[in-house]
């Protein structure tokens, strides 16, 4: 009976450590900056967020952090970086383009 309670809790374990409950969606966090499609792609700006077990470290990786960061305040393109070594560490940063 501890061997079938045993193997079960290391399945449960193992269900719950190769879940996904993340997202990747381009200017995750606060920010409310809209794409301007006629903007020129003069200036670029980076912001990042580092997750350590899903606890936020340094999570402002917003797209309009990542626009300040770059002094861009019209935006052309938002694109994502993310590194994930494991679900432990998790490293996203914001690329913000515009003028």
């Amino acid at each position: 009976m501890k061997k079938l309670i045993f193997i079960l809790f290391a399945i449960f374990t193992v269900c719950i450590f190769m879940s996904g409950c993340t997202t990747t969606k381009p200017g995750y966090g606060f920010g409310s900056n809209a794409v301007i499609s006629d903007a020129n792609m003069e200036k670029r700006g980076e912001a990042t967020g580092v997750f350590l077990f899903g606890i936020p470290i340094a999570a402002d990786a917003s797209m309009s952090t990542a626009a300040e960061n770059g002094g861009i305040t019209k935006i052309a393109t938002i694109d994502t970086r993310t590194t994930n070594i494991l679900g432990i560490f998790i490293k996203r940063t914001t690329i913000v383009t515009g003028e």
